[in-house]
């Protein structure tokens, strides 16, 4: 029996059909317990949902050394057994080094400019330190870490402190000839993944003002990084500078990097060429198959919703989050383009409130390492959705690159340049309605 289908042209989703709490569009879960941030998308079943388990498996999965009839692949230098021990309850990190839970990694660079643009690699040492390494195998350093702490006052006189933290690195296994630059890198949420991905360039791209022409202020610009699935340029998207563009590139990149696992997109081990060099003919180490489950995994995890979204106190603070401009950069809005290849991702209206571009953060909060068009004090806008549920997940939360930050009032007064001004803003609101600015935040 033939039957007929009418096709209809993709159109736009009615505004009012959407509501506060779909900060995922579709693809939102209501759920605020500890697995939050672990959900499937809800449109999802069938052989997807078998692909996004697998993934799910690989995920967090222990590696262990070669030769071994599972999972082999670890190291030789690594620093940590799986995706999972980094990104706890596919959530926000543990800002610690050189234990198991440790979520925090540590970039290094020459200063300059590679072939492509971006960071020139140490000799011996790559753009990623690796702090454990497989028996008979020396870690490439010990990273040390120092906090000062220090007490500020609001302008209503309460009391706030913040803590500076200083990175060192002892026990290197071979000297390094000349001045190198240093970046932690704290492993961030997964949520959502997709969806940003899915957000086209030219909306992005319009949201960025480096020569600040409407005078504002904000600037922001678009990071072009090199992407290796592609061999080209490409506009970055994930990270804390945005220095990746595609998360197969992402998942790829922390396999190698963080776990010495090769696959066919990276199949030369993080050691090559290093003493710690496992010679091992078995490249690629991980199968194409559990690469893209991964990737699929990572791309397909829900946003959970907003919460108490009608509460007097929330929507105060909403508004008093506008006012302070905060808006400018963490766009409470973004759409996903159209993919009739990907229809969990298609014409998504998404909450994430980032404009996925990188912004001077002032000096404080400075790397001083440049990432290919990320500048020395730039920071890609980190997407707010899942933001008052970090505790609930990863109790206790951390917050900004390095996780210096233990409470969303820390990272606020962590930004500078050009978020000076908003954090002036909050910084001069009275205690009820600086509370209120957080209770927002906590409904996110």
């Amino acid at each position: 029996m033939l039957v007929l289908v009418e096709c209809q042209k993709a159109s736009v989703f009615p505004a009012s059909n959407y509501n506060d709490q779909l900060s995922g569009g579709d693809e939102t879960v209501f759920d605020a317990t500890q697995s939050a941030f672990g959900n499937i998308f809800p449109t999802l079943g069938g052989y997807d949902e078998h692909v996004h388990v697998l993934g799910d498996l690989v995920f967090n999965q222990s590696f262990v050394t070669a030769p071994a009839p599972v999972h082999p692949g670890l190291g030789p230098i690594y620093n940590n057994t799986s995706c999972a021990n980094c990104h706890h309850s596919d959530g926000i990190g543990l800002p610690t080094a050189g234990d198991g839970q440790s979520s925090l990694l540590m970039r290094i660079s020459f200063p300059g400019a590679d072939a492509n643009g971006g960071p020139v690699p140490v000799p011996g040492y790559g753009l990623q330190l690796q702090d454990k390494a497989v028996y008979g195998k020396a870690p490439e350093c010990k990273v040390n870490i120092a906090y000062a702490y220090r007490t500020y006052s609001f302008a209503d006189g309460e009391a706030y402190e913040l803590r500076t933290p200083t990175y060192t690195l002892s026990n290197m296994y071979m000297p390094v000839s000349g001045a190198y630059l240093l970046s932690p890198r704290l492993a961030p949420p997964m949520i959502g993944l997709g969806l940003l991905e899915g957000v086209p360039e030219s909306e992005i791209v319009a949201y960025a003002d480096p020569n600040d022409a409407n005078g504002d202020g904000v600037k922001g610009k678009a990071n072009y990084v090199w992407d290796v699935a592609t061999q080209s340029k490409q506009l970055g998207r994930f990270g804390w500078k945005a220095n990746t563009a595609s998360i197969l590139t992402q998942v790829a990149t922390a396999f190698n990097q963080d776990m010495g696992i090769t696959t066919s997109l990276l199949p030369a081990e993080s050691s090559y060429g290093q003493t710690q060099y496992d010679g091992l003919k078995d490249d690629p180490e991980l199968p194409d198959s559990l690469l893209h489950a991964v990737k699929y995994y990572a791309q397909t995890l829900a946003v959970p919703a907003r919460r108490n979204v009608t509460d007097p106190t929330i929507k105060r603070g909403e508004q008093l989050f506008m006012l302070a401009k905060c808006g400018t950069c963490h766009r409470q809005t973004l759409t996903t383009a159209v993919n009739v290849a990907f229809p969990a991702i298609s014409n998504q209206t998404i909450h994430p409130y980032t404009d996925m571009l990188v912004h001077d953060m002032g000096p404080g909060l400075a790397d001083n390492r440049p990432d290919y068009l990320a500048g020395p004090r730039d920071w890609r806008t980190a997407p707010l959705w899942g933001l008052g549920l970090y505790v609930t997940v990863n109790n206790p939360g951390y917050f900004l690159h390095d996780g210096r930050a233990r409470t969303i009032t820390e990272a606020i007064m962590w930004h500078g340049g050009e978020a000076a001004a908003s954090q002036a803003y909050f910084s001069n609101l009275s205690t009820s309605d600086r509370n209120a600015v957080l209770a927002f935040l906590n409904s996110l």
